[in-house]
Parts: structure tokens; sequence; C-alpha cells
């Protein structure tokens, strides 16, 4: 009886492995893979590992730039590499696709899928830091993406990262995002009552348009509406673009908004919603969006890369320009003021996840690329 394949998984936090790419973990499993987890553990080890997952436990501090504490995280990981010694590494987001590379290549695995789920501030900052270190990352991830593939989550990272050279594009495989569950994520039995609610589920970032948001409820406030506008997402304070507590506080304090936190019933937040929004400057596929959408809710947000793939302007909802408050409060405000049409738009939300997004046929995409190595490596044997 022939040894199960192993697949590792690195993702550097525990909770984007839960939140994200469980399914695909358990599928992998069903699939006929040893699947480990290579994570810095937070809160959800004993919840991964019941479900046949084992986790490994690495050190890894994940917006930090320190060169002497990744060197020594490059050393660990190099360490399990070599000790697993996989047949298969999936590698999620720009640190781990770097490091993991370099781990990949220096141990010999024989098989490598990198994944970005969104080109983030390197790519989007305007401040000298933000430019010098997307100058550095491009050149990180030229090396890091010399071999095995690379998956993408919009069509606009694709043709920039092809256009850069980073890549070439026969090493590409566009998967839009992680799915939804669409089971687990419903229409509300009945459309909330009441005062109407807009949602912004998200971290705290600035580059989430956090700071675009507020800045429209207090216009749409100061207008006369008296529609709650709502913040629901945790802080992150490894995050270069995160908000402060005393910001988001200050922010309760004034009353133009309230922020929940982190939730982990979110659809029930969402069933409480009118309007989920999310005016995001760069987006991979915002799992946010597609979440809302299953839910059957109009949006709104920003005409940017990966946010334009869930927002149809004009069908199931409103894509404004990034960075412009008084684009969005008249858009929020327009759908505030039509019932007729958000409801056209939630009918079309929930319609367009069942056909593009739907996490099973997510799911099947990712393992199909794991095939491909499968394949390469029978046509490459001895006949």
């Amino acid at each position: 009886m022939s040894e199960k394949p192993k697949l590792l998984l690195f993702i550097s936090e525990d909770y984007y492995y839960w939140s994200h790419r469980r399914p695909l973990a358990r599928a992998a499993l069903d699939a006929g893979y040893e699947v480990a987890l290579v994570t810095r553990i937070g809160g959800m080890q004993s919840r991964i590992e019941a479900d046949g997952v084992r986790v490994i436990s690495l050190s890894i501090s994940r917006g930090g730039t320190n060169p002497l504490r990744d060197l020594r995280m490059l050393v660990q990981l190099i360490g399990i590499y070599r000790r697993e010694r996989p047949a298969l590494v999936h590698h999620v987001a720009v640190k781990p696709v770097i490091y993991g590379s370099l781990a990949a290549r220096i141990t010999g695995v024989p098989n490598v899928v990198n994944a970005l789920g969104g080109l983030g501030f390197a790519f989007i900052s305007r401040s000298w830091h933000g430019r010098a270190l997307g100058t550095l990352v491009r050149l990180l991830l030229r090396g890091a993406l010399a071999r095995g593939i690379l998956i993408l989550q919009n069509p606009d990272d694709v043709s920039l990262l092809c256009r850069e050279r980073l890549i070439d594009r026969d090493r590409v495989r566009l998967v839009r995002g992680a799915g939804v569950d669409l089971e687990y994520f419903r229409p509300a039995q009945a459309p909330p009552s009441g005062v109407p609610v807009v949602v912004l589920p998200a971290r705290m970032l600035w580059d989430k348009g956090v700071g675009e948001f507020v800045a429209a409820a207090r216009r749409l406030r100061a207008g006369g509406s008296s529609a709650r506008f709502v913040l629901v997402g945790g802080r992150d304070e490894e995050n270069p673009q995160g908000i402060d507590a005393p910001t988001l506080a200050d922010w309760q304090r004034e009353g133009a908004v309230e922020w929940w936190g982190h939730r982990e019933d979110m659809p029930a937040v969402l069933a409480q919603a009118t309007i989920a929004c999310l005016p995001s400057y760069r987006e991979g596929l915002p799992k946010a969006l597609l979440e809302a959408a299953a839910c059957a809710l109009p949006l709104v947000a920003t005409d940017v890369p990966g946010c334009r793939e869930v927002v149809r302007n004009g069908e199931n909802g409103l894509l404004v320009p990034p960075r412009d408050a008084v684009a969005l409060a008249e858009a929020l405000a327009a759908l505030l003021a039509d019932p007729g049409k958000r409801r056209t738009f939630a009918t079309a939300s929930r319609a367009l996840v069942e056909r593009d997004f739907a996490e099973k046929a997510i799911v099947s995409r990712v393992l199909a690329v794991y095939a491909e190595f499968a394949r390469r490596k029978s046509v490459d044997s001895p006949a």
C-alpha cells in the first residue's frame, strides 16, 4: 500500500487558515493527502487538529521586517521542510511565498504552489517607505516565483505580475478566492426591520477604506440620515495599515459609527444588515463581500481589483472610486433611499455567488492545480 502524498500548507496565522483555507485542507484529506499546517499558533490548534490536520508551530512575524528575526524564522522553516519532506507545499500570502519558496528550493521540495490573495501594502502604498518596500518585495517575488505554480484571485493581479515579468503567464492559475459556504451563509428569513444598518466587515485597516467609511457616515448623519454605520472586524496590530485603539474609541464616542469588533457569528451579523460596504484600496477576492452577497445583501464597494469581481455595478451593487468619501456617501444614500433597488441587487448578489463562487467549486479548482504535479510526474516517468 503506497504512502499518502504529504501536503504542507504554510500560512502565517492559524486564524486565517481557519477562516479561509480550512475547506481546502479538509477536501485534500478526502482526496487522499496527508495534510500538515505550518503556522504561528494562536488559539486554533485544537480545532484544526480535530479535523485531522497536524499543526507545526513556526515563529513568524507576519508584518515585521526585522532581518535577524526573519533569518531565524527561515532557518526554522528549512528544518521543518527537511524533516517533513513533503511532496507538495502550498504557500499563502507574500511572506510565506518568499520564505517558503526559498526553503523549498534549499531542501529540494519537488512541487510548489504559491498563492497571493492580494497585492497589498507594498503594492498600493503612496509613502516613500511603502514604495521602497514595494521595490524590494517585487525583487524577492521574482526569485520566489521562478518555479512552481502561482494562484492569483483576480485578472488585474494576473496582468500586473505578468506585465512586470515576475512570472510567466503559463505558470499562473486564476482561482477566484476561497469560495463561500452557501449553506452557512444564507439569506435571512425576513429582511431586517427598523433603522437601516450599513456594515463594513473587515479588519480595521486604513487600506480597507475604513477612514472613508467613517467620513461618509459623518456626511450622511450630518445630512439627516438615521442609518447606523457599523464596523465589524478586529484590530491588526502587526499590519502597518492597522488602526489604533484610541482612534476607534474616538469614532465611537463621536457617534458617527459603531465598532462591533471581531465576530465569530457573521451570518447573524449580516442578517441585521441592510447594505454591506467595502471601500478597500485593493483586494485579492474579498471574502467579506462574498459572504455578504451569499446572504443576499446589496453591496457598495470601490472600483478596484478584487472588489469589482464581486460587485457588478448596477446589477448587485454600486462601485465608487477609491479614497473618495463623497462618492461613497452618495452611493450609500442612493441605496438607502431606494428599497426596490436594494431588493433587486440582493437577489442578484445571491445568484452571483451561487453561479461563480460556491466553495466546493473553488476548492475543486485548487485540487486540480495540485493534480497537475501528479500528471507531470506520470508523464515524465519512464514507460
